[in-house]
């Protein structure tokens, strides 16, 4: 198991600047850079005083209400950019402000979602190619010490190819005459990024796709073919409870499944326990196969027990900083990542509820 360095531990660090002062950065972002090699060198926000304010409070030197301005002045490896969406548009202001900073010949963090469209990952795609250069976007679910786990089970012989997947995440999805503008679905990007990324990163893309719809709330209950062979459900809980548990992630191999509750739980059910039917007095299995779980204690003022580390934060940082400082592209959270989830969600905006559509498959770069 890997420790944790602090910032002023590294050597080496990267340089960055940092476009976004809103409220998710400071309580998500802004905070991992304690434990990552970076050198936040400027802020930029449209609001010049709360970019001055972050500046102060996170150790940037510079302020900016021009990104442009700020990419021109400032040596730089790197950005950081975490902003909102497009008023007029309904678009994702991040991509644009992506393709400024790989033309200026610069790697971007992002955070999720990439784009609102399929064409607008590609272009990314493009622009970063011709730069060489990469993306990053923080698919924080990914990055999960429980999800890492799972990855690593169902990778191993032990648990045997994976026959399903299914994931549980609270999400509305609008009516389908509403689907083509994208204020209205506006909550559905956002947020199908997380379980589109937990399903595409442990079974690949998908490739044949269809859904029911329930018009109260607008829940949904998705059925995957993934082009591995495997399948799987993806349960939209639109009106579960604030105070639920909100996600469950289950893999089923050979003999075997593995669980994720509420993203710190894990639970392996391990291949090999026998329970005779009808002649079985003991529910107790043998140790060696008997099922394995892990969990936070949550008493101690440690890191795991941060939500820093156990939401996947530091470790997406972590992940893009190694990257730019060995000049090796990330493998996770990566354009080809982002693709496949933009995949997902334009079946779901353009597929009536019933109707099983065929997914083009993104070819890695």
């Amino acid at each position: 198991m890997e420790t944790v360095r602090y910032q002023y531990e590294y050597d080496e660090r990267i340089r960055i600047a940092y476009i976004g002062a809103g409220d998710h950065s400071y309580r998500n972002v802004y905070p991992t850079f304690q434990y990552a090699p970076i050198d936040l060198r400027a802020v930029c926000d449209v609001r010049k005083e709360r970019a001055e304010t972050y500046a102060r409070m996170f150790g940037a030197t510079r302020a900016y209400s021009d990104h442009r301005a700020m990419l021109e002045q400032e040596e730089l490896d790197a950005v950081f950019i975490v902003t909102a969406y497009d008023d007029a548009t309904g678009r994702v202001q991040a991509t644009d402000l992506a393709l400024d900073c790989l033309r200026a010949g610069l790697h971007v963090w992002m955070e999720k979602p990439t784009a609102a469209s399929v064409a607008e990952i590609l272009e990314l795609k493009e622009a970063a190619a011709t730069a060489g250069k990469f993306v990053l976007t923080g698919l924080k679910k990914i990055f999960t010490p429980a999800v890492t786990k799972v990855k690593e089970i169902i990778s191993s012989d032990e648990f045997g190819d994976v026959s399903s997947i299914s994931v549980r995440y609270p999400q509305s999805l609008p009516p389908f005459e509403q689907r083509g503008d994208l204020h209205a679905m506006r909550g559905f990007l956002d947020h199908i990024y997380h379980p589109g990324a937990v399903l595409t990163h442990l079974l690949g893309p998908v490739q044949r796709f269809s859904y029911e719809w329930e018009p109260r709330n607008g829940a949904s209950v998705a059925s995957l073919r993934f082009a591995n062979g495997a399948v799987g459900t993806l349960h939209l809980t639109a009106g579960l409870a604030q105070t639920s548990p909100l996600e469950r992630l289950e893999v089923v191999g050979h003999d075997a499944n593995v669980v994720v509750d509420n993203t710190v739980r894990v639970t392996y059910y391990r291949p090999g326990a026998r329970l005779p039917y009808g002649r079985t007095s003991s529910f107790v299995v043998d140790d060696a196969v008997a099922p394995l779980s892990w969990e936070p204690e949550f008493s101690l003022g440690v890191l795991y027990n941060k939500n820093l580390f156990y939401l996947g934060y530091v470790p997406e940082v972590l992940h893009f900083c190694e990257s730019v400082l060995s000049g090796t592209a990330p493998v996770k959270g990566t354009l080809d990542d982002a693709l496949n989830i933009m995949r997902l969600f334009e079946a779901y905006q353009r597929t009536p509820a019933g109707e099983v559509v065929t997914l083009e498959i993104a070819k890695e770069s």
